[in-house]
């Protein structure tokens, strides 16, 4: 007879989710082997026959990151309040691109979950003070984003 607890369920991921680690992995990889994240796009995509083919959200992720690295990275160095991008652990920094890219340009995205995700990415992949770091610096950006948007 059931006890009424059940086993632990891992905790399903939606698409988006999912499309956006894949993302990460792309941005990440090219930082790795320093090279544009559109070239390691295109190679992954070419390689798509091997692996599991990338999601369209994936796609759109890495290109408005490439698009817009430049100003995505002054406001992440702007808000960071006392780190470089440098000094940033590469997978916040990939991450933190992905939030940025989120709550400015993508209008499907609302922030909370924008912010949510990433949080979450960085919990799983990366140091105990990066989840704080990360939700700190995203609210930041949430909360000048009118004043952000280009």
């Amino acid at each position: 007879m059931a006890t009424g607890k059940s086993a632990p369920q891992k905790r399903r991921r939606p698409a988006r989710s999912k499309a956006r680690k894949r993302a990460l992995d792309v941005l990440f990889e090219a930082e790795q082997r320093k090279i544009e994240p559109i070239k390691m796009l295109a190679d992954r995509l070419a390689l798509s026959g091997s692996q599991t083919p990338l999601p369209e959200y994936s796609i759109n992720l890495v290109e408005g990151v490439a698009e817009r690295s430049e100003r995505i990275d002054e406001i992440i160095s702007t808000y960071s309040q006392g780190w470089t991008l440098d000094r940033m652990a590469s997978v916040d920094r990939c991450v933190l691109r992905i939030g940025v890219f989120e709550l400015l340009w993508q209008d499907d995205v609302p922030d909370g979950v924008a912010i949510a995700e990433a949080v979450e990415m960085v919990t799983e992949l990366s140091g105990d003070e990066s989840p704080s770091f990360v939700n700190g610096l995203l609210g930041r950006v949430q909360r000048m984003k009118a004043t952000l948007i280009d």
